[in-house]
């Protein structure tokens, strides 16, 4: 450092002789560029790995995770998703099934489903189905994508139709309205919205980590494919339905 030191004092100084001075447009470029390396160096550093970010995901949350596969399985797919939202209804009805198949009840990948609820209907829909309990999670989850048309209306009737989906899957008016009434379930689902977005900038639905890589969209079995197999997640455009 020294010697550095005393280099850039005779360049920017001259010495005894009279020797030409180095212009002070090519010291500001050399700061320039020295504060532009520190600062793509310090982003470099606090920008958290894929396996770090994957680690983080699979902290506990305010709700405990509930999963499909086989709990030590080498990849591990996350999904927040809102119960309104019309792409992640065609996920679960189009995608999800094909994806289950080739690589949840092959061993190969858990995948767990988080609440992202875009409205209070959602919200609903997401109490229903944890008051389904755990081992009627995802069936409820998957009858509510499939007639998602029938009852993601705006207003009271919205839970009306929402109430008869409810029944159907064995759900009483009382059951029901008690679900509903659960303010600690109301309150863990939306921190785990807001964990989502605060902590892992979900900001669209449905979102996706594969093993730490983010995936928005998820609309074809092949974007999953490409990111199982170790490639990069394409970025799609965003509309407004999300």
């Amino acid at each position: 450092m020294a010697k550095a030191e005393k280099k850039a004092e005779t360049a920017s100084t001259g010495d005894q002789g009279g020797t030409s001075r180095t212009p002070l447009y090519i010291i500001a470029a050399l700061v320039l560029v020295a504060i532009l390396g520190g600062a793509y160096y310090l982003m470099r550093d606090t920008t958290p790995s894929d396996e770090a970010l994957a680690s983080k995901l699979l902290e506990p949350g305010p709700l405990e995770d509930i999963s499909l596969g086989k709990a030590d399985a080498p990849n591990t797919i996350i999904e927040y998703a809102s119960m309104t939202c019309g792409h992640c209804a065609n996920f679960h009805t189009k995608v999800f099934p094909e994806l289950k198949e080739k690589y949840i009840d092959t061993g190969q990948v858990r995948f767990i489903l988080r609440e992202f609820p875009l409205d209070g209907l959602a919200t609903a829909a997401f109490m229903v189905a944890r008051c389904s309990g755990n081992d009627r999670y995802y069936p409820m989850v998957d009858g509510l994508f499939e007639t998602q048309k029938s009852w993601a209306v705006q207003g009271a009737e919205g839970k009306e139709k929402l109430l008869l989906v409810a029944k159907q899957a064995g759900f009483s008016q009382e059951r029901f309205d008690q679900c509903l009434a659960d303010k600690e379930l109301f309150d863990k689902i939306v921190e785990v919205r807001q964990r989502g977005h605060a902590e892992f900038e979900v900001d669209s639905t449905p979102t996706f980590f594969i093993n730490g890589k983010r995936l928005r969209g998820g609309q074809d079995i092949k974007e999953f494919d490409v990111v199982l197999a170790g490639g990069e997640p394409e970025e799609l455009p965003q509309d407004d339905d999300h």
